[in-house]
């Protein structure tokens, strides 16, 4: 299985009717890197996510979180037992759409995990008014929402929104940390200064992060290694090392070797296209949904 904090090993996933998601994908992760997946639209990088998160089991293959195997297939051997036994980590979760529960407080909202999430929850009705109230409201002061915890979602706007939900996703203290393009619906500019208060965030904690996003220069702004992904069935390509230090900046971020970064990626994944484009019309004839 690896030593890495988060393992994929020859994973394979298959939807009904045929359809081949994930075709042997192999991916390591260690702890409290910062990694991205790239690619063309449904090329599975969200499947990847969810198997991680133990929301999908895979056809064939094995996930490994934390010591863990997640979404068990049918078997497994007798070696691999030890990793049932691992403590379950701690996860949070952000996606597109921030949804709030419009009939509580952004605070409230955020403090959810506290409420439902071992070891705090058992603590929930003591610590609710205090320890838990301040960490929540901690954490809306550093993403530049100090005073709006006592506001509904509807009183926010979108990029205030995912400013809270990236709160309610780090507000447990989680090893694991899946973003599910958590920009992608936001303008530019509200889109880059999340992309700071993301770094500032990983930086001082450092959880273990897997980020999926279709935006190149946001993938080289946050993340340590990119990888790119290939057009469905989907498979990693390539694993790119970002050599930018941190702290980054949106200056930096327009530079000639950022740029060239961005360029080289985006061609990776237009070869990619291409060479699924061409196999297209053979995998009709055989039968295999492309």
């Amino acid at each position: 299985m690896g030593n890495n904090f988060i393992q994929l090993s020859d994973v394979m996933l298959c939807y009904g009717g045929g359809t081949v998601a994930l075709d042997h994908t192999t991916l390591g992760i260690d702890k409290g890197d910062f990694v991205a997946l790239v690619g063309p639209s449904g090329c599975g990088k969200s499947t990847i996510l969810k198997l991680v998160a133990g929301l999908l089991k895979p056809t064939s293959g094995a996930v490994v979180a934390g010591g863990r195997e997640v979404g068990a297939a049918a078997t497994r051997s007798a070696g691999d037992r030890h990793a049932s036994l691992a403590p379950r980590l701690r996860i949070g979760l952000a996606f597109q759409n921030p949804t709030m529960l419009p009939w509580l407080t952004i605070l409230e909202n955020v403090m959810i995990p506290l409420k439902i999430v071992e070891p705090f929850r058992q603590d929930f009705a003591r610590k609710k008014k205090g320890e838990y109230k301040d960490r929540a409201e901690a954490l809306l002061a550093q993403v530049g929402l100090a005073g709006f915890g006592d506001k509904r979602p509807w009183q926010l706007s979108g990029g205030m929104l995912q400013r809270a939900s990236l709160c309610r996703a780090l507000v447990h203290e989680p090893e694991l940390l899946l973003l599910d393009e958590p920009f992608g619906a936001l303008d530019q500019f509200t889109r880059e200064e999340l992309w700071d208060i993301m770094q500032a965030l990983w930086m001082a904690k450092k959880p273990t992060v897997l980020l999926v996003t279709h935006d190149l220069r946001e993938s080289a702004y946050l993340a340590n290694r990119i990888c790119v992904m290939s057009a469905r069935p989907g498979r990693i390509l390539e694993t790119r090392e970002v050599p930018f230090a941190r702290p980054r900046t949106l200056e930096s971020s327009y530079s000639p070797e950022f740029a060239s970064l961005v360029q080289q990626l985006r061609m990776r994944i237009a070869d990619a296209r291409k060479v699924a484009d061409a196999a297209l019309p053979l995998a009709t004839v055989q039968g295999v949904t492309a």
